[in-house]
């Protein structure tokens, strides 16, 4: 064979080689939508250049600021190398320095060069996907001072040591939050009783929302233009001063971020939510300050396959850096049951996801709380990891009603400001999420049945329908004060 035929047989195989090995780092929906449209939204993991060092100070801030500060030099130099050709092929494009990961707008037919480079490690769909809701609510203004859901997890008995949670922040990521709630209002972050400043405490992930988030001047404002965020909020610490007592933490503030349109996600929503909260802006992305991160991030949602996260690790990075940085996050299970297996979303499916199912006023497992194990990512990992009040959950509704949902979107809430009690038992539980996990985890009231899922009894502890159990607040308060002596040097009791 002629020496010229030899070289441009050896470039053909080496050209179909490189596009095979390009392929492993789309994803199957991606990859559809490329060949079907003109034009598309990615949404892009790029290699790390540093490991990311776990800060184990004992200084909440501390820790935030070293773990930020390790994420921006890391992905400022994954920036630099890919960011000159990205520009070439668009100019609609938005980096995140939180997992080191970037969105785009961009014509299929220029993204096989960009897709090929060294320095993206994945590439994802950044396809919308409406949030699935159990039931529809129903209104329900009369007052219920202590509903169910909170008399059994014992939350009365730990308001009575007069442990409400202060001086904790919590987040919340959803279809965003009616802050003036007669419910909400007095806990904004925001609020200071006379005035409003949305700065710090509000962040808008929705670039072309069906719903604007505007004050009357026109100016970013927290808002919900769905309802669901609202009624995670009111759980969380909803509380009028007039008997509707729907909060868990009800002496906690809150700020919130709008990741859904009407209750549309997409992976890029998320991470831009997480992000500002690990580090909050003012409502120019400007000016950050960490001592305004959250201690707690609710997330009621969750990302399936046709959302863009086709593929399990989607939003595992960002998730690791959230926790790493010394802030617990805490996911509704979803609403996939009773079926083994049917925890099968991000962000559910993470370890260091303090994952939630939902029981019932019986203190059963709620019929469409999703059980483990998770097995879409080959992990066959115990899931959820406790459970929470979830079906019938009386909370806040839009326009200052309140009303019934049903859901793990109303367990994880649960959770979620039962840790802020914690912190506010034991101030030095902030910033370490992983111990605040252990307590939950380790005074939980063990649940167990006839399910089993995976290899794992359900009469065992934990197991895939319920975790190690439901929450107790009231025995995980007693331990952190307990844990609050030892770490002071006394002898603990």
């Amino acid at each position: 064979m002629p020496i010229n035929k030899i070289i441009i047989t050896l470039i053909i195989v080496l050209y179909k080689k490189d596009a095979i090995a390009d392929q492993s780092k789309i994803s199957n929906l991606l990859q559809d939508e490329i060949k079907n449209n003109a034009v598309v939204e990615i949404y892009v993991l790029l290699n790390n250049q540093n490991e990311i060092q776990k800060n184990t100070s004992l200084s909440r801030i501390e820790r935030l600021t070293n773990t930020i500060h390790q994420l921006k030099v890391n992905a400022k130099i994954s920036r630099e190398k890919i960011e000159p050709q990205l520009a070439l092929i668009t100019n609609d494009y938005k980096f995140f320095w939180a997992n080191n990961s970037f969105w785009a707008k961009v014509p299929s037919h220029k993204l096989s060069n960009l897709l090929a480079t060294n320095t993206i490690l994945k590439a994802f769909s950044n396809k919308p996907q409406k949030l699935s809701i159990i039931k529809p609510s129903k209104t329900d203004n009369n007052v219920k001072a202590i509903d169910w859901n909170l008399s059994m997890i014992n939350v009365q008995q730990v308001w009575d040591q007069g442990i409400k949670g202060q001086n904790v922040i919590i987040a919340g990521q959803d279809t965003g939050y009616q802050w003036d709630h007669i419910s909400l209002k007095n806990k904004y972050a925001g609020w200071n009783g006379t005035t409003v400043n949305h700065n710090y405490s509000w962040h808008d992930a929705i670039t072309s929302p069906n719903v604007n988030c505007q004050d009357a001047q026109n100016n970013p404002a927290s808002c919900d233009d769905h309802g669901h965020g609202t009624h995670t909020m009111g759980t969380m610490v909803g509380d009028d001063g007039n008997g509707n007592q729907i909060g868990v933490a009800p002496d906690a503030k809150w700020i919130g971020c709008r990741n859904m349109n009407q209750g549309n996600g997409t992976p890029t929503t998320y991470t831009e939510c997480f992000q500002f909260f690990l580090e909050p802006t003012d409502l120019n992305n400007a000016n950050p300050d960490v001592t305004k991160a959250p201690h707690i991030i609710n997330n009621s949602w969750g990302c399936p396959s046709v959302e863009g996260c086709t593929q399990p690790d989607a939003l595992e990075s960002i998730v690791n850096n959230v926790v790493n940085a010394g802030i617990l996050v805490v996911a509704a299970a979803g609403n996939d049951g009773s079926s083994c297996g049917s925890i099968n979303s991000p962000i559910a499916i993470y370890e260091k996801t303090l994952t939630i199912g939902s029981t019932t006023s019986t203190d059963a497992i709620s019929s469409f709380s999703s059980r483990g194990a998770v097995t879409i990512d080959g992990s066959n990992r115990v899931k959820p990891d406790m459970v929470a009040p979830g079906s019938s959950i009386r909370s806040a509704q839009l326009n200052g009603s309140y009303s019934f949902k049903s859901g793990t979107s109303m367990a994880s809430p649960h959770v979620a400001g039962v840790a802020a009690l914690l912190i506010s038992a034991n101030p030095t539980l902030a910033g370490n999420p992983e111990l605040i996990t252990q307590i939950l985890l380790g005074t939980s009231t063990v649940k167990n049945t006839n399910q089993s899922c995976n290899g794992v009894p359900g009469s065992e502890s934990p197991n895939n329908t319920f975790g190690w159990g439901r929450l107790d607040a009231l025995a995980a308060v007693n331990l952190a004060r307990e844990s609050f002596i030892f770490n002071n040097g006394f002898e603990n009791n």
